[in-house]
């Protein structure tokens, strides 16, 4: 009867010790996949990463394959405004120069179509990011006052920043009182014989 018991009892010990053996299996591989799950995860995440890093680069190439060829032709355009800022009025109406008018017209439509803007400068607040300041200026502070040369983008990227003037203040300007203040008083310039005639009277005696 108690050899019977003991076998039980040791049955059940070797059931139980086998029982945590499995458990102990078990979690073993059950963080084991969760580790192959996290990586497996992570590994998705670099994957999708990288495909949208790809696929933004190629977006960028396609967008700015022609920006060596249309930085080229910005100085043409510089050109073009120039000769007719400086067109003399009685030529300003003849049908060839209508013609060059036209000839640039379409170039910059050309550009535009393919991306190019032109940066806003005159009057506007100086921004470091598309604007390059040449120099300072009286005028309202930090506003742009003059464009030397025109800036451009291509999309949303500054190709060229454009060359301006910045404003530096506006100085107050002096009322006439103060003027008046600051300038030395204007005396009369006394006769030449009244000059003299104090001079011998200052001059010793030296007579007797």
């Amino acid at each position: 009867m108690e050899d019977e018991q003991e076998k039980a009892e040791g049955k059940l010990e070797t059931e139980a010790g086998e029982a945590d053996s499995l458990r102990q299996a078990l979690d073993e591989e059950k963080a084991r996949a969760e580790r192959y799950l996290d990586n497996w995860r992570r590994a998705e995440a670099d994957f999708d990463n990288y495909k949208k890093r790809v696929e933004q680069e190629k977006a960028d190439s396609s967008k700015f394959s022609n920006m060596v060829v249309i930085m080229g032709l910005l100085p043409v355009l510089d050109d073009f405004e120039r000769a007719f800022d400086s067109l003399p009025v009685k030529l300003a109406g003849l049908t060839w120069i209508e013609g060059i008018r036209l000839i640039h017209r379409k170039l910059r439509a050309t550009l535009e179509a393919r991306g190019l803007m032109e940066i806003k400068s005159l009057g506007e607040q100086f921004d470091p990011a598309v604007h390059e300041a040449v120099t300072q200026a009286e005028g309202e502070e930090g506003k742009v006052i003059e464009e030397l040369q025109k800036g451009y983008k291509l999309h949303d990227r500054v190709i060229r920043p454009a060359l301006v003037v910045v404003g530096k203040g506006i100085e107050e300007k002096k009322g006439a009182e103060e003027v008046a203040e600051e300038q030395e008083p204007v005396t009369e310039v006394e006769s030449v014989g009244e000059v003299a005639e104090e001079k011998s009277g200052d001059a010793p005696d030296n007579a007797g």
